[in-house]
């Protein structure tokens, strides 16, 4: 790893872990297999959205030509959000491709994805599935995203009508992760995700 890169990136990991303003929004950092060139961050999912209440771990990896170029971040927990894919975690943020700067940190990173949670970008999304719901259909939208939430990040709300649903699908013989993305894309129309599952 480039010299500039790793004293750069050493400074923001401390900067991040010692941060009281940082601890307070329940950010975290962590280092994979001792090397600063591939990181852990979590962030908590912020009050008043379908998040709240759960834990979102990240993949960061930092370029030999940080800070000149951005890390490259995805998500690794499962979430339902227009700028952030539903299979890949890819996320779609302008600082993270074009509008980064040198002068952008670790810190800026991880608050900018927390606030990218409370305010989606639909006109921008990374998954055209979930911005057309949040746009067409914000009620299941927040349902759909609250029982992400909860199923894969730990979030305290229980959506019980959703999971029966999956419930169901999963006793017609269909495996769960599938009749979940199935019931999630067709705004929860059992008929339509079977369907779609049997085609």
């Amino acid at each position: 790893m480039a010299n500039i890169a790793e004293q750069r990136i050493k400074r923001e990991f401390k900067e991040v872990v010692k941060s009281e303003e940082v601890a307070k929004c329940h950010i975290k950092v962590e280092l994979v297999d001792d090397s600063y060139r591939e990181l852990r961050g979590e962030i908590a999912g912020p009050p008043d959205t379908p998040y709240e209440g759960g834990n979102f771990l990240l993949e960061i990896k930092i370029p030999e030509t940080y800070p000149f170029n951005p890390p490259k971040v995805k998500f690794l927990t499962k979430i339902w959000h227009p700028n952030i894919s539903s299979v890949t975690g890819a996320i779609c943020l302008d600082i993270l491709r074009d509008q980064w700067a040198a002068a952008m940190t670790l810190r800026t990173v991880l608050l900018s994805l927390q606030a990218l949670l409370s305010a989606a970008e639909p006109d921008d999304p990374q998954d055209a599935v979930v911005a057309k719901q949040y746009k067409e259909n914000p009620k299941i939208f927040q349902q759909t995203a609250r029982h992400w939430t909860n199923i894969f990040a730990g979030g305290p709300l229980r959506e019980k009508d959703l999971e029966s649903k999956v419930t169901q699908l999963i006793g017609m013989g269909f495996d769960q992760n599938k009749a979940r993305i199935a019931l999630s894309t067709y705004n929860w129309n059992v008929e339509q995700a079977t369907e779609y599952l049997l085609s």
